[in-house]
């Protein structure tokens, strides 16, 4: 089935305040660039934003940090934006520390049904606050919960007009999970293909995932 190929103006009419958002990237590689800066320009407010990085303060999610459209965010680092840390120290944006790896596990758990992982990464430290501490075999282990949001916001290089996904190099990163874990899935591409041109094992995100294109 052929997917809609919508304007980026089109794709946040799909997003109210309030919203949980999955944006993939990393350092803005894999972020969908138009969108995101139709959404920082927009009326859209306190949202919240699941990602692996802020980005740069004029790039990706970025753009959304210095518009002060995000009220939470949960990232594994915000080094290289300082208004995101600015924001945090002055408690502007709640700022949720997660592991890296923790973080895609999570967000791979809330595409798959599951209810969250058992990681002893974190314990003994301030990611261990106020979880779960669940002892299996001996072993301490602390309970990360699932992870979903309300759309996801892809960066793809290629798709075809059944949405099935392709990214080029690291472009990929969280991408294809978090188009499993949220009720809408909406990516920006470069280049739209017809259907079968994308090689079955290059297909990084299956187009029954995706419902809107940007291009």
């Amino acid at each position: 089935m052929q997917k809609p190929i919508i304007t980026p103006e089109y794709a946040v009419a799909k997003i109210k305040s309030g919203m949980t958002l999955m944006i993939g990237g990393f350092l803005a590689a894999g972020s969908p660039h138009k969108i995101l800066k139709e959404l920082s320009e927009s009326d859209i407010n306190d949202l919240t934003i699941i990602c692996n990085d802020t980005a740069f303060p004029d790039k990706g999610i970025g753009l959304l940090i210095a518009a002060k459209k995000v009220k939470k965010v949960f990232v594994s680092h915000i080094g290289t934006n300082p208004l995101t840390i600015e924001q945090f120290n002055n408690k502007e944006t709640e700022v949720v520390f997660v592991p890296q790896g923790t973080l895609a596990e999570q967000v791979r758990c809330g595409g798959s049904g599951l209810g969250g992982i058992l990681t002893p990464t974190g314990l003994g430290t301030v990611v261990a606050e106020g979880k779960q501490v669940i002892t299996l075999d001996g072993k301490e282990y602390l309970l990360e919960k699932a992870l979903r949001g309300d759309v996801a916001l892809l960066g793809a290089s290629i798709a075809d007009t059944e949405g099935n996904l392709h990214y080029k190099g690291t472009t990929q990163n969280f991408n294809p999970l978090m188009a499993m874990a949220c009720d809408t899935v909406i990516a920006e591409i470069d280049e739209l293909v017809p259907a079968g041109e994308i090689p079955m094992e290059n297909v990084h995100t299956q187009g029954i995932l995706v419902d809107f294109l940007v291009h």
